[in-house]
């Protein structure tokens, strides 16, 4: 409740700050493990604009839109209350928040899993067993909601950080927080039993802009969805013998046929196929097998299906 106290004061005082316009508004965390792989991805879609330190909001130089840096636990707030129009938040946060909020593409960086653990010498093996006893978290709304779907009760013990030293202090018998690694918890003598929730970076919107500003909210969700796909994927060339090209289609399972050019030389062709990313180690020995040649690999800025 009070963090939803905090991130609405804070919405209002954006409001005062910064007149409402026309332009859109895009709410990113303006710290934490999410703001440096948005910037990226905001700058790899092609949009310009400055960011610095103390900055609250950024005006995007090339299309119709304001950056507004806010802290991570505002994002969904703010988005919510119509202070932003899209938001870019982990998606253990929106579930935890319980708003919904219209989620219009996974992001593909910030992965990771809520999960719970216990002490390497505990006896606990299984969710099951966990049953009457205290649980840590800094996720306590879903934490409640995982076991209560599974009749197990549990003492939730909410907590705002270092979650994972409740155990050797004495403060809880197992924990539910957010692992990427796990290295985490195996240096505080933890280990994992199961996931609660896998998570992400979303793209959210508030549901009137969506309604009102389809046009515009579809604009930005292509320009990041192109960097998306790219990313994923990488550009392959390559020369080869004409007559061995049937057999080198059949290796190249690209975004449709691959292109083919007749070169100089006679009998010889040039293959321009998209591959995906992790494909190409496994594909290249094959290509060169089948009869490929001077095989080039190029990364791909933008994809749009």
């Amino acid at each position: 409740m009070t963090d939803t106290v905090t991130a609405r004061s804070s919405a209002r005082a954006v409001e005062r700050a910064i007149p409402r316009t026309d332009r859109l508004r895009l709410a990113v965390p303006n710290k934490g493990r999410l703001q440096e792989p948005a910037l990226r991805l905001l700058h790899d879609a092609g949009l310009v604009f400055d960011e610095h330190d103390r900055s609250l909001v950024a005006h995007v130089e090339n299309i119709d839109l304001d950056i507004l840096f806010v802290r991570t636990n505002d994002v969904v707030e703010f988005v919510a209350d119509g202070v932003a129009d899209l938001g870019i938040v982990g998606e253990d946060l929106l579930v935890e928040s319980g708003v919904d909020l219209p989620r219009l593409r996974s992001l593909g960086f910030g992965l990771c899993r809520l999960a719970a653990a216990v002490p390497n010498d505990a006896p606990v093996q299984a969710f099951g067993d966990l049953q009457g006893r205290r649980v840590a978290t800094s996720h306590p709304n879903t934490t409640s909601a995982f076991f209560g779907a599974r009749g197990i009760d549990v003492q939730i013990v909410p907590l705002s950080g270092a979650v994972e030293v409740a155990p050797r202090l004495g403060l809880a018998d197992a924990i539910v927080d957010l692992v990427s690694t796990g290295s985490t918890l195996v240096m505080n003598g933890l280990r994992p039993i199961g996931d609660v929730l896998p998570s992400q970076a979303l793209l959210v919107a508030n549901p009137d802009a969506l309604d009102r500003r389809a046009a515009e909210v579809a604009g930005i969700d292509t320009m990041l969805q192109s960097v998306i796909a790219a990313r994923s994927q990488k550009y392959l060339m390559m020369n080869a013998p004409a007559d061995r090209l049937a057999e080198l289609e059949r290796l190249l399972p690209g975004l449709e046929s691959p292109s083919v050019i007749p070169l100089a030389h006679g009998g010889m062709i040039a293959i321009h196929s998209v591959v995906g990313a992790d494909d190409v180690w496994d594909l290249l020995p094959r290509l060169k097998a089948a009869g490929a040649s001077g095989i080039l690999v190029l990364p791909i800025e933008k994809v749009i299906p």
